[in-house]
C-alpha cells in the first residue's frame, strides 16, 4: 500500500472516530509505529489532525477540507438516504443549484431520470456524474479548481452563480449549530453558498446527522434562512422544535 493511500484511510478513521492510536494503526497496516508517526506528522502538517500522546485526534478547528475521496466515504449510507429524499423534492423542469459537497453527488445520482432539469454547479464531480444524461442542461460555474476538493471557486464562479436565478438550492455544510448557525470550513466555500442562497427561491440544507452541533470556521447563514432541512436520522426534539419555530420543514427517513 502506498503511503498516501494509508494516510487517506487514517484520515477516514480519525474523521469517523475522532481519534486514532499509533499502536492500533501499526498492527492494522502491518507497519512500524515509527511509520505511523510519520504519517500522523504529515497529516498534522496538512492541518487535518492534532497529534496527542500515543496517537492523534481530529482537528476540531475544521478550517481545512479533507480530501474529496475521504469525505465521500464518510457516512455514505446517510448521504444516500438524503439523496433519495431530495429526489422527490425536485420536479421536472426545475432550475437548481447543487453545491460542491459530497452529499450533492448523491443527489446528482438520484435525479438522472428527471426531465428538462437545469443544474448549475461548482462541483467537478457533479458535472462528471451528470455528463451522460441527455434531457438535462448542466451549467458549470467555471472558476479556480481548489486542489483536493473537486470544487470551483473564486470570482469567475461567484459571477456565474450571481447571473442566474434558480428555483431551488441544495447545499451542505460542515456544521449546524443552534447558536452559530450554518458554517463551512473556509471563506471561499461559504461565500459561494451565500451567493447561491441569494439567487435561489427555495433553500434546502442537506446535512447528515454527524454535522449537528458542530461549528466550522466561516458562517454561511443563520438557521432561519433555510426553508427545508433534509437529513438521514430524525433529529432530537430540541432540533425539531427549533425548526418548527423558524418555519423550517424537516425531512428524514421514517424507518
Amino acid at each position: 500500500m502506498l503511503a498516501v493511500e494509508r494516510r487517506n484511510i487514517i484520515l477516514q478513521k480519525v474523521s469517523d472516530e475522532g481519534k486514532v492510536v499509533v499502536a492500533e494503526l501499526s498492527k492494522e497496516f502491518d507497519v512500524s509505529e515509527e511509520t505511523i508517526r510519520r504519517d500522523l506528522e504529515k497529516l498534522e502538517e496538512d492541518g487535518h489532525v492534532t497529534r496527542s500522546y500515543g496517537g492523534a485526534v481530529v482537528n476540531e478547528k475544521n478550517s481545512i477540507d479533507l480530501p474529496f475521496n475521504v469525505r465521500w466515504k464518510a457516512n455514505a449510507t446517510g448521504k444516500q438516504k438524503i439523496g433519495e429524499l431530495v429526489s422527490s423534492e425536485i420536479d421536472d423542469g426545475d432550475h437548481i443549484f447543487l453545491d460542491a459537497s459530497t452529499t450533492s453527488v448523491f443527489i446528482a445520482k438520484g435525479i438522472k431520470q428527471k426531465k428538462r432539469l437545469t443544474v448549475i454547479t461548482n462541483s467537478v464531480e457533479n458535472i462528471i456524474e451528470l455528463s451522460d444524461v441527455q434531457d438535462m442542461d448542466i451549467i458549470s460555474t467555471g472558476g479556480k479548481l481548489k486542489p483536493g476538493s473537486m470544487s470551483l471557486l473564486g470570482k469567475a464562479a461567484f459571477d456565474c452563480v450571481n447571473s442566474y436565478n434558480a428555483d431551488k438550492l441544495f447545499m451542505s455544510c460542515k456544521g449546524i449549530d443552534m447558536e452559530k448557525g450554518i458554517t463551512d470550513g473556509n471563506d471561499d466555500s461559504a461565500s459561494i453558498k451565500k451567493i447561491m442562497i441569494e439567487s435561489a427561491e427555495k433553500i434546502y440544507l442537506v446535512v447528515d446527522s454527524t454535522k449537528f452541533g458542530r461549528v466550522a470556521f466561516s458562517q454561511i447563514c443563520e438557521i432561519g434562512r433555510v426553508d427545508v432541512v433534509v437529513t438521514d436520522v430524525k433529529p432530537d426534539h430540541e432540533w425539531l422544535a427549533l425548526f418548527e419555530r423558524n418555519g423550517i420543514r424537516c425531512l428524514y427517513p421514517e424507518d
